[in-house]
C-alpha cells in the first residue's frame, strides 16, 4: 500500500507517513446544512461495505449556513476532512478544490443532496475492476424538469458537441468514480475557466456510462438556477468549440453575398424601368440588421476574449480558508 506524507516540512524532520485509502469521496456542498451530515453517514456506510479503508472530503464552497460546521462535527466520528473555500467560487473550482486533497487510489465525486443513489457504487467499482478507469452516472431520464430546461439542455449539448473534438455525454452527471490516473490528469490542468463534463471527456482514458434515477432531495432546493446554468454553459461554450467564433465568418458572407445580388438587382432595374426613390423602411431594417449582427458578433468575440484575460492573469480558481483533516481513524 502506498503511503503520503502528511504535516509541514521541517528541517531534519520527516514528515508521518498516512496510509493511501482504497477510496476518496469529494462532497461540494453549498448551504446544504440539513443534508450534510445524513450524507456523511449515508457515504461511510456504503464505503464501510464495499471497501477497506476511505476518506472523505467536504468541500464547502462559501455556504451562509452551519454547513461546515455540521460536516466538521462528522470528523470525530469519520474519516472527513472539511474544507471552507474563502467565497463562493462554483461547484467547478470547489470539486477540484476537493480532488486536490484527496490521496484515495480511486475517487468519487458526490453531491451532498443524497439525490444520486449510494447503491451504484458497487457497480461502479465492478466496472473498475473490470478495466475501466472512469465510470460515470448518466440521467436516465429527465421527466422531473420543466419543458423549457429539457429543452435548454438539450439544445446546449447540441451546439457543445457540434464543434468540439471531445464528445460530452448530454445527460452525463459529476456523480462519478475515478481512477487516480484520471484525476492526476485533470489536477495537472492548468486552465481557470473549468468545465468538468469537458474536462472528464478531454482526459480521455476508458470510460464506462451507468444509469440512474434521482431521488428527491432530502431537504432544501436545488442551487443552480437558470442564472448559474447560463453562466456554466458560456464556460462549456467557449472552453471545448470555437465555432461560434467561426459562424460569424459563414453569417458575415452571406450577409455580403445577398449585398451584392441585391445591388446587382436596384442596378438592373434602374436600366430596366428607370429610377425611383426607394422607401426608408427598406433601409432602416438594413442598417438595424447590420447594425445587430456586429453586436452580437462583438459579444461573441467578448466572451473568448473575457476567457483569455481570466487565464492570462492568472488567479487561483479557488482559495481554501480552512483546512481541517480528520479526527477519526480508518475503521
Amino acid at each position: 500500500m502506498r503511503a503520503e506524507a502528511i504535516g509541514p516540512r521541517m528541517p531534519g524532520v520527516l514528515p508521518l507517513p498516512r496510509a493511501v485509502p482504497d477510496l476518496s469521496f469529494v462532497i461540494p456542498a453549498l448551504n446544504e446544512e440539513d443534508n450534510i451530515a445524513e450524507t456523511i453517514r449515508r457515504v461511510a456506510a456504503e464505503a464501510r461495505r464495499l471497501v477497506a479503508s476511505f476518506e472523505i472530503v467536504v468541500v464547502d464552497d462559501g455556504s451562509s449556513d452551519a454547513t461546515f460546521a455540521a460536516a466538521k462535527a462528522q470528523a470525530a466520528t469519520f474519516p472527513v476532512r472539511t474544507l471552507r473555500l474563502s467565497r463562493n467560487f462554483g461547484k467547478e473550482h470547489a470539486i477540484m478544490a476537493g480532488l486536490e486533497r484527496t490521496i484515495g487510489a480511486a475517487v468519487v465525486i458526490l453531491d451532498a443532496d443524497l439525490q444520486e443513489p449510494l447503491g451504484h457504487l458497487e457497480a461502479m467499482l465492478a466496472h473498475r475492476a473490470e478495466g475501466f478507469e472512469m465510470v460515470y452516472a448518466v440521467r436516465a431520464g429527465r421527466e422531473d424538469e420543466s419543458l423549457p430546461k429539457r429543452a435548454f439542455t438539450r439544445l446546449f449539448y447540441a451546439m457543445l458537441n457540434l464543434g468540439s473534438d471531445t464528445a460530452i455525454p448530454a445527460d452525463a452527471r459529476d456523480f462519478r468514480l475515478m481512477d487516480r490516473r484520471v484525476v492526476d490528469a485533470l489536477c495537472a490542468l492548468p486552465e481557470r475557466n473549468r468545465f468538468m463534463k469537458g474536462l472528464y471527456g478531454w482526459v480521455g482514458f476508458r470510460s464506462k456510462a451507468v444509469p440512474i434515477r434521482l431521488e428527491p432531495r432530502r431537504a432544501g432546493a436545488s442551487k443552480f438556477g437558470f442564472r448559474k446554468l447560463f453562466r456554466l454553459g458560456l464556460t462549456g461554450l467557449t472552453s471545448f468549440t470555437a465555432w461560434p467564433l467561426r459562424v460569424w465568418t459563414s453569417i458575415g458572407m452571406a450577409i455580403a453575398v445577398c449585398s451584392i445580388l441585391y445591388g446587382l438587382w436596384i442596378v438592373l432595374r434602374t436600366l430596366l424601368f428607370g429610377s425611383d426613390v426607394p422607401g426608408w423602411s427598406t433601409l432602416v431594417v438594413a442598417v438595424s440588421l447590420l447594425g445587430g449582427v456586429q453586436l452580437i458578433s462583438i459579444g461573441v468575440l467578448g466572451e473568448y476574449l473575457a476567457r483569455v484575460f481570466t487565464e492570462v492573469k492568472g488567479r487561483p480558481g479557488f482559495i481554501v480558508a480552512e483546512d481541517h483533516p480528520a479526527d477519526a481513524q480508518q475503521p
